[in-house]
């Protein structure tokens, strides 16, 4: 198993962006340092928490502050953009990264993201404009034919090329045929998840589920795997969770409880949940009443804390609950107070992981 950093980021309304995005690259250097293997960054337009739009730009910056790590968008919401400028985005990006870079694609799920470009999600013309969005781009990347490219949600052409003076469609990706390509899944038996082993790219789990939940999602791959005629590898398979490690377990449950852990949920996610009608999401049990769904019941049944023993012992269980799987990603909030998240990510690459060295 591997360890890896999924970040939205997350940052309180009225946060000054120059600095929180400063914070956040900071966090990039650490991690690189630490030897994280991998790190997935957020896309979100219009909510103030989440607030990044351009992970790409974030990436970029990242890059050249860092060595090893591997950068993820994660994801890019494909209804939100045209598919001729985000391929010629994303292509230049994983150039700028000479490998170090995952294509995190999603039909998204933020309902203001959706107000804006005019999609209703519960007609699902999202996922079928994401998928035609892919399609197209991965054919642009290899073949692209001038013409006229026609969609309900876009239109553009590509013009004739003029060889002689260097005029043509021309900005292809870095990594061949593309950058690798994850998408990630919350809801069961996701149908991203669905699609992600349909085409044999890497699966993602978000990380606000109960382990109940998380199996259903290798099932989506396997179902998905099942269509194409392929075999899923466990190893490929990143599942999100939030991870804090102190000296000991009551003192990490009450840092992660008192803590930015405890304030994003208390004051972001649980009522975001709430308003999309979605707090089902949270619950291990279908039975369980929505305000039962609280940072103390997170805490005991989705959030991975303690000391480095029981923090060892917890991820050993959800790996043998859920069957295996291949990276954890350690979800990201504000390091406050920094020494004790440095420290919790310090123990949880150098001191747990090695202690997992036998799950493969």
């Amino acid at each position: 198993m591997q360890v890896g950093y999924f970040t939205m980021p997350l940052h309180p309304p009225g946060s000054d962006p120059a600095v929180t995005m400063e914070a956040d690259l900071m966090q990039m250097e650490t991690l690189d340092r630490l030897g994280y293997r991998e790190a997935w960054i957020g896309e979100h337009f219009t909510t103030v928490w989440e607030n990044i739009p351009a992970p790409d730009q974030f990436i970029a910056a990242a890059l050249s502050r860092t060595k090893n790590i591997i950068f993820g968008t994660g994801v890019t919401c494909m209804p939100n953009h045209d598919p001729f400028m985000i391929a010629h985005r994303i292509a230049q990006l994983d150039n700028l990264a000479r490998g170090r870079f995952y294509w995190g694609v999603g039909s998204g799920g933020f309902p203001g993201d959706f107000k804006v470009y005019g999609f209703d999600p519960s007609t699902g013309a999202h996922r079928g404009m994401s998928r035609d969005s892919l399609e197209l781009i991965l054919k642009m990347w290899e073949n692209p034919e001038p013409g006229l490219y026609e969609n309900p949600f876009w239109k553009f052409s590509i013009p004739e090329p003029v060889p002689a003076i260097g005029l043509r469609f021309h900005m292809q990706p870095y990594q061949k045929p593309h950058p690798p390509i994850g998408v990630a899944g919350v809801s069961p038996k996701s149908d991203t998840l669905i699609f992600a082993g349909e085409m044999g790219w890497l699966p993602l789990s978000i990380n606000l589920v109960p382990t109940e939940i998380l199996k259903t999602h290798w099932e989506a791959v396997e179902e998905g795997a099942k269509k194409s005629g392929r075999t899923p590898n466990r190893s490929e398979w990143r599942i999100a969770k939030e991870v804090y490690i102190a000296d000991t377990t009551e003192q990490a449950r009450q840092e992660v409880l008192e803590g930015t852990i405890g304030r994003d949920f208390r004051e972001y996610f649980i009522p975001l949940m709430a308003h999309m009608k979605s707090l089902s999401l949270f619950k291990g049990e279908r039975e369980m009443p929505d305000e039962a769904v609280t940072p103390e019941y997170l805490i005991d049944n989705v959030w991975i804390v303690g000391s480095v023993d029981d923090v060892t012992e917890q991820l050993r269980q959800l790996y043998r609950d859920v069957g295996g799987f291949g990276v954890l990603l350690a979800m990201g909030h504000e390091w406050q107070p920094e020494d004790k998240w440095v420290s919790s990510m310090t123990r949880l690459s150098q001191e747990v992981m090695p202690r997992l060295s036998d799950l493969a």
